[in-house]
């Protein structure tokens, strides 16, 4: 019954956020919609800033678990940038709001685990030293990061994906060279 009931409350915010900015919502909003008092809201959450952020938890881990492979870099943010237009009013709201780091947070943390399964994909059990793999991680993570950062600052406008796909083109191979040198086959 508690999940339900948990279920219930994220599934009224969301349906709030695609309505109205996340600073014209209130506990009292979130429990007339679900059907609830607020003494059961606050049995399961704090205040709507914990609520957020099990609601921005849950869509990373959605994400991650529909994505255990991803070949290229443009698959990577297609995964992310993909779950982000199915909610794309709520997630705007949740962005241009108080709580945008939770939510740039959880971006990061996304984006982190798409290049990491990216990364481990491509290598296909072959092992970069440590350093190496850790940079090439850093470095693909902050590229989908700041790639779907800037698509979020300009409020979802632009189609991001033919931009990305026309990088990738230009980048084409750089990878597996960056593995290849790390490897030793390549000076």
């Amino acid at each position: 019954m508690a999940n339900l009931t948990r279920s219930a409350i994220k599934a009224a915010l969301i349906k709030l956020l695609n309505d109205r900015p996340l600073s014209q919502i209130t506990v009292k909003d979130i429990v007339s919609a679900c059907g609830i008092n607020r003494n059961t809201f606050y049995y399961h959450y704090q205040g709507i800033p914990e609520l957020i952020e099990e609601i921005v938890d849950d869509e990373a881990e959605a994400i991650i678990q529909s994505h255990p492979t991803l070949e290229t870099l443009e698959d990577c943010v297609n995964a992310i940038v993909r779950a982000a237009l199915d909610k794309r009013r709520a997630i705007l709201h949740i962005y241009n709001s108080a709580s945008r780091d939770v939510y740039e947070q959880y971006l990061w943390n996304v984006c982190g685990h798409v290049i990491r399964v990216h990364l481990s994909t491509v290598l296909n059990g072959r092992r970069l030293p440590e350093d190496d793999w850790e940079l090439l991680h850093r470095h693909y993570t902050c590229v989908a990061f700041g790639c779907v950062s800037w698509w979020l600052a300009s409020g979802m406008k632009d189609d991001v994906l033919p931009d990305l796909h026309r990088i990738v083109e230009l980048q084409k191979d750089s990878l597996e060279q960056m593995i290849a040198r790390s490897l030793g086959r390549e000076k």
